[in-house]
């Protein structure tokens, strides 16, 4: 897999890059949030199990979500003290909580002012963006999901209203699967199941994971540009 290529998007002008303690309900959380100037939305990220903000994957598609004009929030959805204990690591309803606050949190910097927000999680870290988003609808305009685990979310996923993208590798097939199913079950709002051919669930294979950026990006962009869904 190779992480430092490009998208071949044109970055849209300098990006501030910070990191930001967080802080919610007394749990305190490291995050790191890129934003290039004039950016056309914010874009949050819920990484699986076992990974954290600084997941190289995550961070690869983030860089191009920043060249392509999209400001990224990646943060650690656990403190080191409650990772320690692997049930909260899969307490889904936890992590999607977790989001929740961080989504409030955000909306409160002046640098993200006003701007439309997404939701992009990988393996069980998408199952906690669902959960999030089917809490958020009013203020989260679009999901995608990498290589998710959206049966994890399953009791909630027929609430979901945002517009949400799965994008899975060709050759996860168990996973893909569970993607299909978690599709039949959103029957109330814009799904869309993509598969990158060849890929496997960690989407290392040349070219997989800058597959993954330009078709997340497009998403974003298609439906930051349309406002919010009607309830």
């Amino acid at each position: 897999m190779n992480l430092s290529g490009s998208s071949g998007r044109i970055q849209q002008g300098p990006v501030s890059r910070s990191p930001h303690p967080i802080e919610v309900q007394g749990a305190k959380l490291q995050g790191d949030l890129s934003a290039p100037a004039q950016s056309r939305g914010l874009v949050i990220f819920a990484h699986g199990s076992g990974s954290s903000r600084l997941s190289p994957r995550n961070q690869f598609v983030a860089r191009q979500m920043n060249n392509a004009g999209l400001a990224t929030l990646l943060f650690d959805l656990l403190t080191p003290q409650e990772e320690t204990d692997r049930a909260n690591v899969f307490d889904i309803g936890l992590l999607g909580r977790r989001l929740v606050e961080v989504t409030r949190w955000a909306k409160t910097l002046p640098e993200l002012d006003g701007l439309p927000t997404g939701y992009f999680g990988a393996s069980t870290g998408a199952a906690a963006a669902l959960i999030a988003a089917a809490e958020m609808e009013q203020e989260v305009r679009a999901t995608v999901s990498r290589g998710g685990r959206p049966d994890l979310a399953r009791e909630r996923l027929p609430e979901v209203l945002v517009p949400t993208l799965l994008i899975v590798g060709g050759h996860d097939a168990v996973v893909l699967e569970l993607n299909r199913e978690a599709q039949d079950s959103m029957t109330r709002s814009d799904v869309s199941l993509e598969i990158v051919p060849g890929a496997t669930h960690l989407f290392e294979e040349p070219g997989a994971l800058e597959k993954v950026a330009e078709l997340a990006i497009a998403w974003f962009n298609r439906h930051f540009n349309q406002g919010p869904a009607p309830s």
